[in-house]
C-alpha cells in the first residue's frame, strides 16, 4: 500500500523524485561538521515561524492590549512560557548561527567565484534576521522595548536626505511610539519579513546546490560523496543539539520583562538587545553633528563592505591555515564586538524585571476590593458562604465567588447589620464587592494574604485614596502607588510616611505616626503593588 501511495505521488507531484534528488546530491570529500551550520541557520528559522503561529493565537496586537495579552500567554496559557522563551531565546540563537556560517564561509573563502551571488544572498539573510530581532523588540510593549524602539527611530531619522521620509515610513514622530509605529512593526514582523526570508531562503538553497558545496583545495579532484546519508546524519545531530540547548534555555533562563511601556517615564534608561549592544556603545564615541557618522554612514558602509567581500578578495581559493588575513579581519571584528558589548554591559544600569508568574490577584486589585475581602472575613461570612471558586460545595448561604449576588443593595445592608459588626462605610464597599468585582477579585478573595488586606485596610482608613491611585482607583491629587516599590526602597517609604516634605519637597502630604505594625503592614503594602 504505501508502494502504491508513493507511486501515486510521483506520478501526480513527482515529490518523492525531487527528495531523492536532494538527498543524493553530490557534496565533496572534504564536507563535514564545518557545514551544519547552514542546515541549522533553517531550522532555527522554522522554529521561530511555528513558535511565532503559537504565540500570535493568544497575542493582542496592539499598545493597549499587547502587554495584557503576553502576561496572558506567559500565566495562564498551557505552556505559554515555554513557547514565549523558545521564541525569544531561538530569536538570539539564530543569529549566533547565522553570524557564525557567515564566518565560517568567510574564513574558508567560499564566497569566491562562481559563488558570489550565494554570498549575497546570505548577507541579505543576515540583515533580515537583524530585521527581525529589530521589529520584534517593540512587541511586548514594556518599557524597556518602547523606549528602545524611540532611539531606533531616532537613529533612523538621521539618515541624510530621507530622515523624514524614513520616520513616515515608520509612522513616528521620532519622540513617541503609537499605534501607527506599533502597527507597522507588527506587520514587518509577521506578514512582510517572514515570506521574504522564505524566498530568500529557498534562493540560497537553490544557488547552493546549483553551485555545490565549496571544497578545501587539496580535496577538488577527490571522488565526492552523497549528501545521504553521512552528511545527513551530522546535520541532524547539530540540529538536536541546537534545540537541546534552546530548551535548555527556554526553560531555565527567564525571559526578560519590565513594567508596561509608559512614554511618561522619562528616567528609563533604553538598552537595545544584546546583538545591538556593540552598535549602541560605538555610538557614544560619536556627538552632536557627528553622530550621523556612527548612526547611518559607517554601519551603511560596513554593509556595502560585507556584499563586496567576493568581489574585492578575486583571488583562488585557498586552505584556510592560510587564509592569514581573513583570520585577521576575523579577530578584529571579534575584539572590537566584544570589547564595545562588553562596555555597553558593564555601564547598562540594574533595572528590576517582573517575574509575571509571582504577580497574585490581590496584588492587581484595587485597595477597596482587597478591604473588602478583609471586612468579609472580619464578620465571619465564611461560616456560611464557602469559599470554592466553584459554586458545588454545600454551605448554609451561597458561594459568592461563583457568581455575583443578586441581593439589592438594601437587603444586603440589612443583612450585614443582623449578621455582622460592619460600619456603615464598610457594609457598602462589602456589598459592592459581593455584588459587581473582577475576575481577579473573585481570585484573590480566597489566596490574598492577611497581611496584604491588613495594609489594604490601613490605606484606607488612613483616607490614602483621596489623593492617591493604585491599580488605576483612587484620587490625583498625588503620584499613582502602582510600582513605587521598586523605584523607592522601603526605608524610604517609611519614613516618607512621617515627614514627607523631607523627602519631596513640594510636598502637601500629611506626615503619619503610625506604629510599627502598622507602618510595616501599609509599606509592605504598597511596596508589593506592580506598575
Amino acid at each position: 500500500m504505501i508502494n502504491h501511495v508513493l507511486d501515486w505521488l510521483e506520478d501526480r507531484t513527482g515529490i518523492p523524485s525531487a527528495i531523492r534528488h536532494f538527498m543524493n546530491e553530490e557534496i565533496p570529500a572534504s564536507a563535514g561538521w564545518h557545514q551544519v551550520l547552514g542546515s541549522v541557520a533553517a531550522f532555527g528559522f522554522l522554529v521561530q515561524v511555528l513558535t511565532g503561529i503559537l504565540l500570535a493565537l493568544n497575542y493582542a496586537p496592539t499598545p493597549g492590549d499587547a502587554y495584557d495579552s503576553l502576561r496572558y500567554i506567559v500565566t495562564e496559557v498551557t505552556r505559554g512560557r515555554l513557547v514565549r522563551g523558545l521564541h525569544h531565546w531561538g530569536a538570539s540563537l539564530m543569529i549566533v548561527t547565522v553570524v557564525l556560517h557567515m564566518l565560517q564561509v568567510f574564513l574558508w573563502g567560499a564566497y569566491k567565484k562562481p559563488r558570489e551571488a550565494t554570498w549575497i544572498a546570505g548577507v541579505l539573510l543576515l540583515l533580515l534576521t537583524l530585521a527581525f530581532g529589530l521589529s520584534g523588540y517593540l512587541l511586548p510593549w514594556d518599557n524597556r522595548a518602547y523606549w528602545g524602539t524611540v532611539v531606533t527611530t531616532r537613529i533612523s531619522a538621521l539618515a541624510p536626505g530621507a530622515g523624514p521620509l524614513v520616520l513616515k515610513l515608520l509612522g513616528s514622530d521620532g519622540a513617541s511610539i503609537g499605534v501607527v509605529t506599533f502597527a507597522r512593526f507588527y506587520a514587518a514582523h509577521v506578514l512582510i519579513l517572514p515570506p521574504l526570508t522564505l524566498l530568500l531562503i529557498a534562493l540560497h538553497v537553490y544557488l547552493v546546490r546549483r553551485h555545490g558545496v565549496a571544497p578545501v583545495p587539496s580535496d577538488e579532484n577527490q571522488p565526492k560523496k552523497k549528501f545521504y546519508p553521512g552528511q545527513v546524519a551530522k546535520d541532524t545531530v547539530a540540529i538536536f543539539l541546537w534545540f537541546a540547548l534552546l530548551m535548555g534555555m527556554a526553560i531555565l533562563a527567564r525571559v526578560p520583562l519590565g513594567h508596561v511601556a509608559d512614554p511618561t517615564d522619562l528616567s528609563y534608561v533604553p538598552r537595545p538587545e544584546w546583538y545591538f549592544l556593540f552598535l549602541f556603545q560605538f555610538l557614544k564615541f560619536f556627538d552632536g553633528p557627528m553622530e550621523v557618522l556612527g548612526a547611518v554612514v559607517i554601519p551603511t558602509l560596513a554593509i556595502f563592505a560585507l556584499v563586496l567581500v567576493p568581489f574585492i578578495d578575486r583571488g583562488k581559493m585557498t586552505a584556510v591555515t592560510k587564509r592569514i588575513g581573513a583570520m585577521g579581519v576575523v579577530a578584529f571584528a571579534a575584539f572590537a564586538w566584544a570589547g564595545l558589548t562588553a562596555r555597553a554591559v558593564a555601564t547598562t544600569p540594574e533595572v528590576r524585571e517582573m517575574d509575571l508568574a509571582m504577580i497574585q490577584p490581590w496584588q492587581e486589585i484595587s485597595a477597596g476590593n482587597l478591604a473588602s475581602i478583609g471586612f468579609f472575613r472580619q464578620a465571619n461570612c465564611a461560616g456560611c458562604h464557602t469559599i470554592s471558586l466553584t459554586g458545588g460545595v454545600n454551605s448554609a448561604g451561597p458561594d459568592l465567588t461563583a457568581a455575583p449576588s443578586e441581593r439589592t443593595p438594601e437587603w444586603l445592608l440589612e443583612h450585614f447589620n443582623a449578621k455582622a459588626k460592619l460600619v456603615d462605610s464598610q457594609a457598602q464597599m462589602l456589598a459592592v464587592f459581593v455584588t459587581k468585582r473582577s475576575e481577579k477579585a473573585v481570585k484573590a478573595w480566597a489566596t490574598a494574604p492577611q497581611t496584604a488586606i491588613d495594609g489594604a485596610l490601613i490605606y484606607l482608613a488612613n483616607d490614602c485614596a483621596g489623593c492617591h491611585k493604585i491599580n488605576g482607583v483612587g484620587a490625583d491629587e498625588g503620584p499613582p502607588l502602582n510600582g513605587v516599590g521598586e523605584r523607592r526602597e522601603h526605608t524610604w517609604i517609611e519614613r516618607h510616611f512621617a515627614n514627607p516634605t523631607k523627602y519631596v519637597s513640594n510636598s502637601s502630604m500629611p506626615g503619619f505616626q503610625f506604629n510599627p505594625q502598622d507602618l510595616k503592614l501599609i509599606t509592605d503594602y504598597i511596596s508589593a503593588i506592580p506598575r
